[in-house]
């Protein structure tokens, strides 16, 4: 077959015949060779003798515009899907629009509507791809006047229930937005310092710190290494706060110092069958207290007693009390959650304690103060006392040594 071009002055018929749409209908050109077109060509029903191309190298004219890609491959082998590119709807009423037809397939995968602004999709020599601007500088650039937003929307084609999420950013914040719920659950605000929020690759979660060495990791450099638990609603009740829990043993919480000297420490509390407050530093048992409400202090116990924080002080009658004292009944016992233990204590019963000298908050519990203070009464009434009897005996002495 000849490879030689066909100048267009050759083919003045059947070119006139493509570019006329107002002649009389002629049967099919066939051309079984090679064909050059040398100037523009118009293809379409409202095609007219003269018509004026100006820049444009092809020109489809009509009102249904369309390029079919009809793939007749036979073999199974090989691909022979349909393509089609369309100019706007052929209805009344129908989208001004540019579109890419999977005709096969019976899918339009691309659309691009009338009045479309300027960029909304570019591509640079970089890969880079612009939304809204042919300058992107990252692989994906969105500009917009007013918070650009991503959506990800899950409709319930495929059973799921439906659910919407925005990733948007503005001046204020940048933030996920649960549109479904109108809820925003996560924001960063400008400005946020350098690994504010850093996940590791072991799963550690880093606050203000690239290399957490826990699996939670809050560092600060100006003072304001702080944590609170705030519950704002009176329906929580007596809710637990904050839960430590260890299935491979005791969990504990420690609490170290590095500073100077005076301010160096390393204690922990930590909790099974007995609570302890102990200082790791010599790995002294400071603190116990057992499921019995047992405590046991290893040094001594210092209760406040100062002046300046007392109020509505009033002497006592030390007589009184000792009276009181020597009527209080005195038992042996033990308390029920001690009773597999067999621990003994000697002492009153509150009830009796409270009826006496009413102190305390209730008539349940006696304060060690109290007692203090009423033994400390009692063994001032048996001072002064044993002073008038000391001095009636002296009498009586001097009176028998003046006889002899």
């Amino acid at each position: 077959m000849s490879r030689t071009p066909m100048k267009y002055s050759h083919l003045a018929l059947a070119a006139g015949l493509l570019s006329l749409g107002t002649v009389t209908a002629q049967a099919d050109q066939v051309i079984a060779d090679d064909l050059i077109v040398d100037g523009s060509l118009c293809v379409g029903i409202d095609c007219v003798n003269g018509e004026s191309f100006g820049f444009d190298t092809i020109r489809l004219k009509e009102n249904n515009v369309r390029i079919k890609f009809d793939d007749t491959s036979s073999s199974s082998s090989f691909p022979n899907n349909d393509w089609q590119i369309t100019a706007n709807d052929s209805g009344n009423g129908g989208a001004n629009k540019f579109s890419i037809d999977d005709i096969s397939g019976g899918r339009t995968p691309f659309t691009i509507e009338a009045s479309a602004p300027s960029n909304s999709l570019y591509v640079d020599d970089g890969g880079r791809v612009g939304l809204g601007t042919s300058t992107p500088v990252v692989e994906l650039h969105i500009p917009d006047g007013d918070s650009p937003t991503i959506r990800l929307e899950q409709d319930s084609s495929s059973g799921f229930t439906a659910q919407i999420w925005d990733i948007a950013g503005n001046e204020t914040n940048f933030f996920i937005r649960d549109a479904t719920n109108g809820t925003l659950p996560f924001k960063i605000r400008p400005s946020a310092p350098n690994n504010a929020l850093y996940i590791n690759t072991n799963g550690a979660i880093g606050l203000g710190t690239a290399s957490p060495s826990e699996a939670l990791h809050l560092f600060r450099s100006d003072g304001t290494a702080r944590i609170r638990v705030q519950e704002n609603s009176a329906a929580a009740g007596n809710s637990t706060m904050l839960l430590l829990e260890n299935a491979g043993g005791r969990p504990r919480l420690q609490m170290t110092g590095t500073g100077n000297a005076v301010q160096t420490g390393d204690w922990s509390l930590s909790a099974g069958n007995t609570f302890v407050f102990q200082d790791r530093t010599n790995g002294d048992n400071e603190l116990t207290l057992d499921q019995s409400g047992n405590m046991t202090i290893l040094g001594a116990l210092t209760q406040n007693s100062d002046k300046n924080s007392k109020m509505a002080i009033l002497p006592v009658d030390h007589d009184d009390i000792l009276a009181k004292v020597a009527a209080l009944p005195i038992s042996a016992w033990t308390y029920k959650n001690d009773a597999e233990r067999g621990i003994r204590h000697i002492g009153p019963m509150a009830q009796d304690f409270y009826a006496a000298f009413e102190t305390g908050a209730g008539p349940t519990g006696i304060s060690t103060i109290d007692t203090s203070g009423v033994a400390l009464a009692a063994i001032k009434a048996l001072s002064e006392e044993n002073a008038v009897l000391k001095a009636r005996l002296d009498a009586l002495e001097a009176l028998l040594s003046k006889r002899d």
